[in-house]
């Protein structure tokens, strides 16, 4: 797939054996086990060892001893910003934006929340964190996928803006408004391409120590960027999933990431997608030629089961929602039982789930 080319990712189930609804990737999650803050320390999460048929309950720090020499790490280093706004309509009822993408000429598309919907030609004026006037945004028209975006123009540079007067874009399940911790914690230590409004969060385990324990393993690193959009958490609403409408993401997978991945495949060496969104880039750069290849662009890959893998051999993943089309991703990876079967084995431990919670380590199911 050539730079800028729209990649459809989306798998046709009629070529699978079984047929899966929407129902085969739910299971019951205690409210108490959604982790509402880190770990006190980022490798100190727990590790789900999912590789075997036996589930592992292991440590992360433990993480280098469980990869070879030669392996290869796929990290997404897309960079979460600010990306939630509080304000006000010219009418004085509340508004809440979520930018979704920034766009050329100070333009952005933003999810909104307000009382009514406003219209195109008004006013948005957008408050400081102290609750203070900040800045006008006007309202340009409606945008994307059934026109659930609105198209915004700010009045300067849209990263600055928000860097300076949003906040941290913490997922609905976290309870709690966004603390100065969050601005530190719900971020990669290697976050380096502003762009994301969620978290690649299979890498928020790592810290420079780890980083350096995998260095000393001889574990290669390499990166991709795909920057998280809000659909990541857009509920599945079809009960056949081939109904679903997936998402689109901006992704790029260049020629630095694509000699790494042929290096560890010459020296016999598997290459381990740190979290779905690595996975998302890495298969999507693959999809058109069969075979990866640099590419940037848009992504709406849907991965389900039946899916045919032709890069990643090795998942390292948190716990995701029931039901959700990331479920959907790691058991088209790891095997639609096994993963149901690990998901139990979770709960029963008390592993803690979503964005702040533990992690599992998976290998590739034979068919997959």
């Amino acid at each position: 797939m050539a730079p800028g080319i729209r990649s459809s990712g989306r798998y046709s189930l009629n070529a699978m054996t079984t047929t899966y609804r929407l129902d085969d990737f739910d299971f019951a999650l205690p409210p108490e086990l959604i982790a509402q803050h880190p770990a006190a320390q980022r490798s100190a999460s727990r590790l789900l060892d999912g590789r075997g048929a036996t589930p592992v309950d292991r440590r992360f720090g433990e993480l280098p001893s469980l990869l070879d020499p030669g392996d290869l790490l796929v990290f997404n280093d897309t960079r979460v910003i600010k990306a939630r706004l509080y304000g006000r309509k010219a009418s004085g009822g509340a508004v809440e934006a979520l930018v979704e993408r920034v766009l050329p000429g100070h333009e952005v598309l933003a999810h909104l929340r307000a009382s009514k919907s406003p219209r195109p030609g008004s006013v948005l004026q957008f408050a400081d964190r102290e609750g203070a006037d900040a800045f006008e945004a006007e309202v340009l028209g409606r945008a994307g996928p059934d026109d659930s975006l609105f198209h915004l123009r700010f009045p300067s540079d849209p990263l600055a803006l928000l860097e300076a007067h949003g906040h941290v874009p913490l997922p609905p399940y976290i309870t709690h408004a966004d603390e100065p911790d969050d601005e530190r914690r719900y971020q990669t230590v290697f976050a380096a391409r502003p762009g994301a409004v969620a978290a690649p969060t299979a890498a928020l385990h790592f810290d420079e120590a780890l980083l350096a324990a995998l260095d000393a393993r001889g574990v290669a690193r390499a990166r991709v960027t795909l920057h998280v959009g809000a659909g990541t958490f857009q509920p599945v609403r079809t009960e056949r999933i081939e109904d679903h409408r997936m998402h689109s993401e901006w992704f790029e997978v260049d020629a630095a990431c694509v000699a790494a991945v042929q290096a560890a495949r010459a020296r016999g060496s598997r290459v381990v997608a740190v979290g779905t969104t690595s996975v998302r880039a890495l298969e999507s750069a693959a999809r058109e030629a069969g075979a990866l290849q640099a590419a940037s662009g848009e992504t709406d890959i849907f991965i389900t089961p039946g899916f045919t893998f032709r890069v990643v051999d090795r998942l390292l993943t948190n716990f995701h929602l029931p039901r959700s089309t990331l479920m959907m991703l790691v058991a088209a990876f790891a095997g639609h039982a096994h993963v149901m079967a690990l998901y139990r084995h979770a709960v029963e431990a008390r592993y803690r789930f979503f964005s702040y919670g533990d992690a599992m380590l998976l290998a590739k199911a034979s068919s997959a």
